[in-house]
């Protein structure tokens, strides 16, 4: 459900217009009767980390960290 509120309302009962974008609300903020803004339910930028969701996904291999002559030719052209 969609309610318009003027913008001295919205300032004067922001943080009830905020409880209720909290509930699943989005509120129309006019100016002059006329839509400026909108308040709207915030939305988690990321899902919640799940520890060992890339288990037996993933292989590292033994000589991951170690760093050869071929390897510096390769970066430093040495």
């Amino acid at each position: 459900m969609t309610e318009s509120v003027n913008i001295y309302d919205a300032k004067t009962g922001f943080s009830r217009l905020v409880a209720r974008a909290e509930a699943g609300e989005t509120i129309t903020i006019s100016r002059n009767g006329r839509a400026v803004a909108r308040l709207i339910p915030a939305v988690p930028d990321r899902r919640e980390r799940m520890p060992g969701a890339w288990r037996d996904r993933v292989v590292i291999a033994d000589d991951f960290d170690s760093f050869t002559a071929d390897d510096e030719h390769d970066w430093y052209g040495a």
